[in-house]
């Protein structure tokens, strides 16, 4: 018996999971939903449905994603009316055959290749019938807040020893420019003024596409293309996620040489020995990774990099963990994440001799996290009485009242730290120039000058 709601189909309540890339999954299924006559709910009990998009990139975050799962399904049991649960996203697309069984409380599962599809398993658990299928394949994207996301290829090929990835989201493949820039267009003209630029390897995108006739046909040229897309508004362009492999004579001109594109770079090095390197499944030595930060430096004025460092691989010894650290101290990156290697279900890592034991990991886990934090407070502080342009994020309360946060350009959203900001009356969307006046940590405080 098909069920129907006041002015609406229903609405759905989102908690979203892990990377970016999730953000964007989820973003895209909102949309969906919206243009299919859903509403969004903001709190789980005025929900008729909730979708928790998942992520299981390593097990500790699968372990997250099930247990807020449960947790919500709990909540929803305490409430007055039944609220099924979708689980999306990469422990579905992980472990999808085994969930139906052990996890009961779940009323179906969509894996991260089947979301486009997610008005129709909607539609089938409220019981919505439609006299013609509500997909619409180009639907705008409707995201809250002035930076937005936008990935350009998913999947992995490169078959790192200790990533899961590839078995997720399967095989590499790039998002067509046409799709891009229109994607692009219609966040900036929604008032998006930071566009992020995502993907497994960014740096390869547009490898497996056509190559004869008009391009953009690699990196380079799409942020060329995507910079021409955004004018005359005044947009950021960030690109994360590249490998050292994709760092291109004609890239490093393109972001040196395009106003709109940031000078900030992420390139996961996750070690620098050439032997640990080779083991994980990756090209590279300490040599070949100097000289390549020695020269974005060079070239691209003003470099922002952030890494990744991957501590306690199976066989790295105490000399190669003091020769990344080392390498780390020398670069002198600007920000640094620290992961302790976890042996995933299904990579060869995880059957590789040589695994570390636990306390020895936690061990060089804290000293890399303590030597990456000694560099990026030291690199934040470097900013202070520096004046630089930030973008207003949002408005958070404190004990002395509402303050404005926003980033600045050299600060990824939700990973670099935040600008707290001394003005109340910008909104948010709003650029400003800002003095820094102090820091703390990887948070700076800044005065609007304009």
């Amino acid at each position: 018996m098909s069920q129907q709601f006041e002015d609406a189909f229903g609405s759905v309540y989102y908690i979203t999971l892990g990377c970016a890339k999730n953000e964007v999954d989820t973003d895209r299924m909102r949309s969906l939903l919206l243009a299919a006559g859903y509403e969004v709910a903001y709190d789980v009990s005025e929900a008729n449905l909730a979708i928790v998009n998942t992520c299981s990139f390593l097990a500790s975050a699968t372990e997250e994603s099930i247990e807020a799962t449960l947790a919500l399904a709990e909540e929803v049991a305490d409430g007055v009316r039944s609220v099924p649960i979708v689980m999306c996203g990469c422990v579905p697309s992980r472990y999808g055959d085994d969930l139906p069984g052990e996890l009961p409380e779940v009323a179906a599962f969509v894996r991260t290749d089947e979301e486009d599809g997610i008005v129709a398993v909607v539609d089938r658990l409220l019981g919505v019938s439609r006299s013609a299928p509500a997909f619409v394949p180009d639907v705008k994207r409707t995201v809250e807040g002035s930076v937005a996301y936008v990935k350009i290829s998913d999947g992995c090929d490169r078959f790192c020893s200790f990533c899961a990835i590839p078995y997720i989201r399967g095989r590499y493949h790039s998002r067509p420019a046409e799709r891009i820039l229109a994607e692009v267009r219609d966040l900036v003209d929604s008032g998006v003024r930071e566009i992020v630029l995502i993907g497994q390897d960014t740096g390869i995108w547009g490898e497996d596409l056509p190559q004869e006739g008009e391009g953009p046909h690699n990196l380079a040229q799409l942020l060329v293309a995507v910079a021409g897309a955004v004018r005359p508004e005044r947009v950021w362009i960030r690109v994360l996620y590249l490998q050292p492999e994709g760092m291109t004579d004609e890239l490093i001109a393109a972001i040196r040489d395009t106003p709109e594109v940031l000078p900030y770079i992420d390139i996961p090095v996750q070690h620098c020995n050439a032997r640990v390197l080779s083991a994980m499944n990756r090209s590279g030595s300490e040599a070949e990774l100097d000289a390549l930060f020695e020269r974005l430096r060079r070239e691209i004025p003003g470099m922002i990099i952030r890494t990744t460092y991957l501590v306690g691989f199976p066989g790295e010894t105490l000399d190669d963990h003091e020769q990344m650290l080392a390498f780390m101290d020398r670069t002198g990156f600007d920000y640094t994440s620290v992961f302790a290697f976890s042996p995933e279900d299904g990579t060869r890592a995880a059957r590789m001799e040589g695994q570390l034991d636990e306390d020895e990991k936690l061990e060089r886990t804290q000293t890399a996290i303590d030597l990456a934090e000694s560099l990026g407070f030291a690199a934040t502080a470097s900013h202070v009485g520096e004046t630089a342009e930030v973008i207003v994020d949002g408005i958070e309360e404190t004990d002395e009242g509402p303050e404005l946060i926003g980033h600045a350009w050299f600060q990824a959203p939700d990973s670099d730290g935040a600008v707290h900001l001394d003005a109340t009356e910008a909104a948010v969307g709003d650029i400003v120039t800002v003095e820094f006046t102090d820091s703390f940590c990887y948070e700076l405080i800044g005065h609007v000058i304009g």
